[in-house]
Parts: structure tokens; sequence; C-alpha cells
């Protein structure tokens, strides 16, 4: 079982693991330290553990596009959503792999292609009320075949053996800075990434326009 760090303001009471699928899920009784000093009631928070992910925005500054897929997520059909989301490339780490590596990987995986230069924008926890995954998200150089236009399909990629069904899209960097903007992205990660993006992309096009 996934020992809790220690922390001073923490006193675990006990700790079962309830589910040992692929992602083991804990429940944990504990109290914390309020505010004021105080000891908090006991709490009892049911743990999934995930662990470390990565995912990219892939970014052409030649051609200022960038590289978005689509795939089914049954979790965004249960919260009301259109289940075919708009995303980054992402996903779990293996054993003893780094987040570099686990991004080069699935973006290969998930979208056919190869990234250069990378840029960190942050360690990102994505369901603080119950898992432990924390994303590494990146800004991932890349060169599209000459000529790709904007909203071009590139194909379908993904894993066979995993029943991965990804669709792959260029998006004008304009364009899909703004779908973000106007809350059209319903993943979290895909929007902060296009938002730091937004932030950096000046910056980014002038660095990597030349190799």
């Amino acid at each position: 079982m996934n020992a809790l760090p220690t922390h001073p303001d923490l006193q675990v009471i006990d700790q079962e693991r309830v589910w040992c699928g692929r992602f083991p899920l804990d429940v944990i009784r504990f109290r914390h330290r309020r505010f004021d000093g105080e000891q908090s009631g006991v709490m009892t928070w049911e743990l999934w553990r995930r662990g470390r992910a990565a995912a990219a925005l892939p970014y052409d500054p030649e051609a200022d596009a960038v590289v978005l897929i689509e795939q089914f997520r049954l979790p965004a059909l249960a919260a009301g959503l259109d289940p075919v989301l708009l995303e980054l490339p992402a996903g779990l780490a293996n054993a003893g792999e780094t987040p570099e590596a686990t991004i080069r990987r699935e973006t290969a995986e998930e979208t056919g292609l190869s990234v250069g230069r990378l840029v960190k924008a942050g360690d990102f926890l994505l369901t603080a009320g119950g898992s432990d995954e924390l994303c590494a998200l990146y800004v991932a150089e890349l060169r599209l075949p000459k000529n790709t236009a904007p909203g071009a399909l590139l194909g379908h990629a993904g894993m066979e053996s995993e029943h991965e069904d990804i669709r792959v899209r260029v998006w004008g960097a304009d364009d899909a800075i703004a779908a973000a903007m106007d809350g059209k992205v319903a993943n979290s990660v895909a929007t902060i990434g296009l938002l730091w993006f937004a932030a950096q992309r000046t910056r980014l096009k002038a660095e990597w326009s030349t190799r």
C-alpha cells in the first residue's frame, strides 16, 4: 500500500485498501490541524491512487498551429457533457519513467507525431478532492508536414491493445486559444495548457522559429 508522506499537521488514524484494480482505492481516516491551531474532527476520505501523469500541447511555430485530439470519455457523459472531449496528448507514467519520457511516448502513441523541445508549464493536481494524480504539463515543439492547413484531420491514432480511438486534428493557434477562452474546452488540462500557451506564445514562436 502507498504510504502517505508524513506531515506535522496530519494524524492518520487508519488506512485501508478497498480496491486493487488497475488504480487502487484507499479509504483513509484522519485528522488535520485547522487554521486556528485546533485539531479537526475525524474525516474519512476515499483516495484514488493514479500517480504521475504528463500532458503536452504540440505547437508548430512556423505554421503557428497546435495539435489537439478528440476521444470518447465515459466520465464526461456521466457528468452530463458531450462524451467526445477535446484534449491534449496525455497519459500516466510507467514505472521509473520521467515525465519528459512519458509525454514523448504518449504523444507518439496518441498522435503519431514526434516532438522536439519541451517547455514545462507546471505540475497540476487534477482532482484535489479525491485523487493523487499529478500531471506535468508541457508545450512541445512540433514540425507539421508542409502545407498542413488549420482544421486538417491528420488521421486516427491510439493503442489498439487499449482499444483507443483517437482523432487527431490541427488547429490554428488563435482558434484553439479562443475555444479555451470561451469555455468550449471541457478538459481542464487542455484549457490550462492553452491559456498558459497564450501567455507564452510570442516567446515560444520566436525561440522555436529557428531550429
